[in-house]
């Protein structure tokens, strides 16, 4: 798996929070060049790639863009209140180290603070709700005042991107924020990846669709191929508490908060799974929803499925495995090679 986690660990560099993921998507579009694909880019900023193939299509999805904050205040003290893009939740970035991208492309570092973050000055720092409001980020500039601020060229409105603290340990444990959904996008860049560099035969037709709206809900509602017949959103899969899936596993959803996922695809995947005897788990996801989900809110005529690499805590700092990404990928290049 080295090839896809040197091609995750790129991708996680790509600061890319909804709404601000041009780079990351253009990174995407030249890798897909470089293999010797015709990706495109829609007016919304996603990629669309057909790797080839005839018949029968189907589109694997997955998405780029991550959670992330904005400024929504320059306070008097010259700190940041921030409003959360996506569902980025403040009491897992307290303490952790951002950087503030400004638009006339200015970026500075900062960290997300208590408003009063000392112990040995707040005697009720335990005791304090963790939220958007009562947090701050604090630049890393000697700055005193919102003038200070405003001075450098800080707005309200500027993207604010944590830190994902990547790497891999010596046993195989992927550690990072941003895992959903960048773990899923390297699997597809790998297998499109060795459809080229080894020459393997198609059985159908596959397009990949990497998206940049998926965390405010719309990331599918868009572009899809018109010829399509199956959706598979190809995204974290969830470990947690009355849920079979480990990060070693591929994740199969049978339903999430949106309703149950087509029968037939689902059946697929899993007779798919069991042929190739991959380490896979069925799972009801309770507070989840996909791109699939997206595509069909949106009107399309799809069969629809969602899988993914087994991630363990979810929108916080995330933990998923090289077992769980090579199963999903197995899992993917099963329903579509000879």
């Amino acid at each position: 798996m080295e090839n896809m986690l040197s091609e995750l660990k790129k991708i996680i560099s790509i600061d890319s929070p909804t709404g601000f993921t041009k780079a990351a998507a253009d990174y995407t579009v030249e890798r897909l060049r470089a293999l010797g694909y015709s990706p495109e880019k829609t007016n919304k900023g996603c990629v669309l790639c057909c790797l080839g193939g005839e018949g029968d299509p189907v589109v694997f999805s997955a998405h780029l863009d991550t959670l992330g904050g904005m400024v929504a205040e320059v306070k008097g003290n010259g700190r940041l209140r921030l409003t959360r893009i996506g569902g980025m939740n403040a009491n897992n970035a307290e303490c952790e180290n951002a950087k503030v991208y400004t638009r006339d492309g200015r970026v500075y570092e900062g960290c997300l603070q208590m408003n009063d973050p000392s112990v040995h000055v707040n005697g009720d720092y335990s005791d304090q709700k963790r939220n958007w409001d009562s947090m701050e980020l604090v630049l890393d500039e000697p700055v005193k005042s919102a003038k200070d601020t405003e001075a450098l060229g800080i707005a309200t409105g500027d993207y604010v991107c944590f830190d994902p603290r990547f790497r891999v340990t010596e046993k195989g444990y992927i550690k990072s924020r941003f895992l959903d959904d960048k773990l899923s996008v390297a699997i597809l860049l790998e297998f499109a990846r060795r459809i080229k560099e080894e020459g393997l035969k198609l059985r159908r037709k596959v397009y990949i669709y990497i998206t940049v709206f998926e965390e405010v809900g719309h990331g599918c509602s868009s572009g899809v191929p018109e010829d399509a017949k199956d959706i598979i959103s190809v995204d974290m899969g969830c470990v947690g508490q009355g849920l079979a899936c480990t990060e070693e596993q591929v994740s199969i959803c049978v339903k999430d908060s949106h309703g149950p996922y087509n029968y037939d695809l689902t059946g697929e995947l899993v007779e798919t799974a069991k042929r190739l005897k991959l380490d896979y788990a069925l799972d009801v996801y309770p507070y989840y929803g996909s791109d699939a989900d997206a595509a069909l809110d949106a009107g399309y005529d799809l069969r629809h499925g969602l899988i993914g690499a087994g991630v363990y805590a979810s929108h916080g700092y995330e933990r998923s495995h090289v077992k769980g990404a090579e199963n999903t990928l197995r899992l993917v290049m099963g329903l579509s090679i000879e």
